[in-house]
């Protein structure tokens, strides 16, 4: 039998990390809790997928978590309902300590608080056989459409390097990319540290961009630089073929 943990260990600053907490709001109002029968419910963010536990209730208030995984990692747990009482408030922090070291549902009673350890270990479960069966779904679909999508990516943008071209200001060199013949950015790889060149570079890509070739104006000011953008300009667009 597992041993249970003590509450009043928590009293002890600094120990508990914190900061995976964020207790929700209004945690006893039953009256919008869902069924323990309720299926959970999976999405997909930059940080990992996020899955949302069945709510359980209890008679101290209903009880669930939600559980961010990357791949069968979790690597945080949130409280969406909870209880309003000390012994949950002090309990969950060491619950979801102890769920990040033991990756499972497989975890030990906090003493004091039995009922809100219980019903946290069956959501907790839940969240963890919904990503299970979200990831075991159809793995070679995915693989598939997301090698397709970067297949079709690759094919439909192309960065070509223009040739670097010497000025009585310093050298000048462009980078253009294409979706298809069209030119949808411009970067400059090298250019005069001049103000007049700073300034003169961002109207002539907006310049190219409306054009979309380089029979651009001259930039008044910066004449030196913009023969030099556009030679180098025109070299990409020749070599993009």
């Amino acid at each position: 039998m597992k041993r249970a943990i003590p509450v009043v260990a928590l009293s002890i600053a600094g120990l508990i990390p914190v900061w995976r907490y964020e207790p929700s709001i209004g945690g006893t109002t039953s009256s919008t809790a869902e069924p323990a029968t309720t299926p959970s419910a999976s999405t997909t963010a930059a940080s990992g997928t996020v899955v949302k536990g069945t709510t359980i209730t209890t008679d101290k208030g209903p009880v669930q978590v939600q559980v961010t995984f990357s791949g069968d990692k979790i690597t945080a747990v949130k409280m969406l309902q909870q209880p309003n009482h000390p012994q949950t408030t002090a309990a969950v922090p060491v619950l979801i300590s102890e769920t990040l070291k033991a990756q499972s549902a497989d975890i030990d009673t906090v003493s004091g608080a039995t009922i809100t350890s219980d019903a946290y270990k069956k959501s907790l479960q839940a969240a963890m056989d919904n990503n299970a069966k979200s990831a075991s779904a159809s793995p070679s679909a995915s693989a598939s459409a997301s090698a397709s999508a970067s297949a079709s990516a690759s094919a439909a943008s192309k960065v070509v390097a223009g040739s670097t071209v010497n000025t009585d200001k310093g050298r000048v060199q462009v980078q253009v990319t294409f979706s298809g013949d069209k030119i949808t950015a411009v970067k400059m790889l090298q250019q005069p540290d001049h103000p007049q060149t700073t300034a003169a570079v961002p109207v002539l890509i907006a310049a190219t961009l409306k054009a979309q070739s380089a029979d651009i104006d001259t930039v008044s000011g910066a004449t030196i630089t913009s023969d030099g953008y556009k030679e180098s300009l025109q070299a990409a667009i020749d070599a993009k073929g």
